[in-house]
């Protein structure tokens, strides 16, 4: 009987189901598409039952053109995009829509978060800074404008954990998706209750934590009629979605580093110890023992997207990548600032705007297109360098995520950051760490290691070359200059 296992992938604009075959190879895999709302300047939020339906009727989909049995499916793994605090009553009900990882709406309660617990203690036991991006303000956000919702909430839940729960009907969370709350201790993975209650927040309402490869639960008759699977499968506590990616683009050990090329852009550093920066993110990995020292950054994909969307829609991404070809490196003087949603690490800036300078009649949207991608590149070296300073080591790349897909931009970031680049199989990297941490789960595979070694495979390698790296250097030293001039003005705007 040949062995599979299901990936679900709950991304920002999208979710994504794969099914693996026990060696790797996609067996099938289907995409649905929902909205983001923006209700008001600084938010950012989803419905999360459009998820669920569209993991329904993905699920259904790759069922229906695999060929496989359901039975042959051994496990399920559940990925999702970070920060959501999804408020769901004791029966399972959502309360109301979740704001995502790009809302800022929360900055009133980062103030009363510090006047809580001061900062340096928080940084401490969490090893990240306080943001309103984060989960936790979030909750506090509930509480303070949203009260009748607080009132009736029994548990703030994750993205993949809301999945999770609709899948078995248990209340989990995992360590991965951990960070965004300031009263999970990051050295000890697990919930201070003490600290909890010092931030305003009801320990109770804080789901019980997990490994990422724990089986949490068994799909359910309900889920089974929803989504065509069978009753009783194996489901893991899945994890983060960068995390899951980082796993399934074979990132394990320390100092290896995932680049991510989705809808927002970074990295991921895998480390073996509890080392944080307060530009950055640190969060535990989907593997045991390990930790991930996180650049992460709005203006990833989503940036390139924006611009096709408004400026060249006729065009595929694959086209657009062919006219970034036709333009030197360093796009002939135009640069791109990526702060499309604000920015994230390491500038930390809520009211940052997007930019293009040096902009001229000779200009055409071919050097829009590169000077995108040059933008997201110099946002990837801001965070790569900063770990450096933090004092941990990047070396070999590992990119995934559609933007990997583009030669033309996987090489710009080569040659942008110095660094070798090595890239698997990018579309289906987060997927298959959701369903390598459903095989480890059930004992498909006998550890991470061995998982890795089995299904993941390097397709192409980027050198950086010597004399794009000095053109990139230049183009470096003035995204970094005009951020820093351009800063004031943008803390003075309304963010919109």
């Amino acid at each position: 009987m040949a062995v599979y296992t299901l990936g679900i992938d709950v991304g920002t604009s999208a979710c994504k189901v794969a099914l693996f075959h026990v060696d790797g190879s996609v067996k099938a895999q289907a995409i649905r598409a929902y909205p983001v709302l923006y209700p008001a300047p600084g938010w950012a939020e989803q419905n999360p039952q459009d998820w669920w339906a569209g993991v329904c009727e993905a699920i259904q989909d790759v069922l229906a053109t695999s060929g496989v049995k359901r039975s042959d499916i051994a496990a399920i793994g559940v990925d999702g995009q970070s920060w959501s605090a999804i408020a769901m009553d004791a029966g399972g009900s959502v309360l109301c829509n979740t704001p995502i990882w790009s809302d800022t709406r929360a900055r009133a309660e980062c103030d009363e978060i510090i006047r809580s617990v001061p900062a340096d203690e928080l940084f401490a036991l969490c090893g990240n800074p306080i943001q309103p991006s984060y989960a936790l303000p979030k909750i506090l956000w509930y509480q303070n404008r949203m009260p009748e919702v607080y009132r009736k909430a029994a548990f703030f839940l994750q993205s993949n954990s809301f999945i999770v729960q609709r899948l078995t009907g248990a209340f989990t969370q995992d360590v991965s998706q951990g960070y965004g709350m300031y009263c999970f201790d990051m050295r000890q993975g697990m919930w201070d209750a003490s600290m909890a209650r010092r931030l305003g927040i009801n320990p109770q309402h804080l789901p019980p934590l997990f490994a990422c490869h724990e089986v949490v639960g068994h799909v359910n008759e309900e889920a089974a009629r929803r989504t065509g699977l069978a009753q009783g499968t194996p489901v893991v506590a899945g994890g983060l979605d960068a995390a899951c990616g980082t796993l399934g683009a074979g990132v394990i050990e320390a100092g290896q580093t995932q680049e991510q090329g989705g809808q927002a852009g970074g990295m991921s550093l895998c480390i073996d110890r509890f080392l944080a920066d307060p530009k950055l993110i640190l969060s535990y990995h989907v593997v045991p023992d390990r930790w991930l020292l996180q650049g992460g950054t709005t203006g990833g994909g989503g940036a390139l997207k924006w611009l096709r969307e408004t400026v060249c829609p006729e065009l595929s991404f694959a086209q657009m990548s062919d006219l970034a070809a036709t333009v030197p490196a360093g796009s002939e003087g135009v640069v791109f600032l990526p702060y499309m949603a604000g920015e994230r690490s390491p500038i930390w800036n809520p009211n940052a705007s997007g930019v293009f300078f040096g902009l001229g009649f000779t200009k055409t949207r071919a050097h829009l297109i590169r000077a995108v991608m040059e933008g997201v590149a110099y946002a990837l070296r801001h965070n790569v360098e900063t770990a450096g300073e933090a004092g941990a080591t990047t070396g070999t790349l590992r990119a995934m995520g559609g933007s990997a897909n583009s030669v033309v931009w996987t090489q710009i970031k080569a040659d942008v950051t110095g660094r070798r680049i090595e890239v698997p199989a990018s579309d289906t990297a987060t997927t298959l760490g959701a369903a390598i941490l459903a095989g480890v789960g059930v004992g498909v595979y006998s550890s991470f290691a061995q998982a890795t070694a089995s299904t993941v495979t390097v397709k192409r390698i980027h050198m950086p070359d010597a004399a794009t790296m000095e053109i990139y250097h230049a183009g470096y030293s003035v995204y970094r200059e005009l951020y820093e001039k351009l800063a004031p003005m943008m803390g003075e705007r309304e963010l919109q």
